[in-house]
């Protein structure tokens, strides 16, 4: 299953100008409580806010700088989700018009297993693209743009995924790392 990434079309490094960043879960989908789906998202961000000196915090406000939500068809931002078996998800770089904003399609069948989709990878990648992160070439990065199922217990980055991420924001301080 490709991911459509249309903003990965804008050249040159897209960013935050800030290292503290909020994020929001607006909705939610069918079949996972959403308290799992919290978790979820807390454990993608994390991912990320370890290798990196940002900093996350969940907010309930809708202004928050990285805005999750689950959508079907169309829903206002020219890229329609198709359906279940398709098109998972897309976000949106820093400096885009829809800056943060990171939609999943809600006609998926989202799980925390190897059945469907693993709303834990797809996070992890949606997220990658919200921080400033364009597509891989390389089949072992979260940031390659075919979804292929990985134990999320046994998840880490690639070194390319930490490489390009220490590129745009610089590395953890040592002395913040557990």
């Amino acid at each position: 299953m490709p991911d459509e990434d249309h903003s990965s079309l804008k050249p040159g490094s897209s960013k935050w100008n800030k290292s503290n960043l909020t994020y929001s879960i607006i909705n939610f989908p069918n079949g996972l409580k959403p308290s799992t789906v919290s978790v979820i998202i807390h454990n993608a961000i994390s991912v990320w806010s370890k290798v990196t000196p940002l900093i996350f915090q969940q907010v309930a406000s809708q202004d928050a700088d990285i805005k999750l939500s689950f959508w079907k068809r169309g829903h206002g931002d020219c890229w329609s989700f198709d359906g279940p078996g398709g098109i998972l998800g897309h976000a949106f770089l820093p400096d885009s018009q829809h800056s943060g904003t990171v939609h999943f399609d809600k006609d998926e069948h989202w799980s925390t297993s190897n059945k469907g989709s693993n709303l834990f990878l797809v996070a992890v990648h949606e997220i990658g693209h919200s921080l400033g992160l364009k597509h891989s070439k390389n089949a072992k990065s979260i940031m390659y743009p075919i979804y292929y199922y990985q134990n999320p217990k046994k998840f880490h980055l690639s070194a390319e995924d930490i490489q390009r991420i220490q590129q745009l924001y610089g590395e953890k301080d040592s002395s913040e790392m557990p």
